[in-house]
């Protein structure tokens, strides 16, 4: 993290995205933090590369994704719906939505196996 980033134009677009839903420090175009009167624009918004810090740690990490991608970490598609994720670790299959859907099935397989034996 102490080179700075470079964005391509689609990664550019999503952290935008992110900027004007998630940023504490957005508001209108402006970025509050720089405002000393007049109102100064968002440089993340505008720049090709990452220079927030508050982007960089609070806004970022919300989309696992785009930050695996910028980052240049290892991401994975899901077995199931084929979306890419960015896995928790080496044996995760499942993106986090379709890995609790999944658990609970196996769960009430298991403990419905159980009952069987049981009785």
């Amino acid at each position: 993290m102490d080179e700075i980033k470079r964005l391509t134009p689609a990664q550019r677009a999503r952290c935008n995205r992110l900027i004007r839903r998630l940023c504490a420090n957005y508001d209108g175009g402006n970025c509050m933090p720089l405002d000393d009167g007049e109102g100064c624009v968002c440089v993340q918004t505008i720049s090709y590369s990452l220079l927030c810090k508050y982007f960089r740690r609070a806004v970022l990490p919300a989309d696992k994704v785009l930050c695996a991608d910028i980052y240049r970490q290892r991401t994975r598609l899901c077995d199931r719906c084929g979306k890419p994720f960015a896995p928790g670790s080496n044996r995760q299959k499942y993106c986090p939505e379709c890995g609790r859907s999944i658990r609970r099935k196996q769960k009430a397989d298991s403990a419905r196996r159980r009952r069987s034996v049981e009785h």
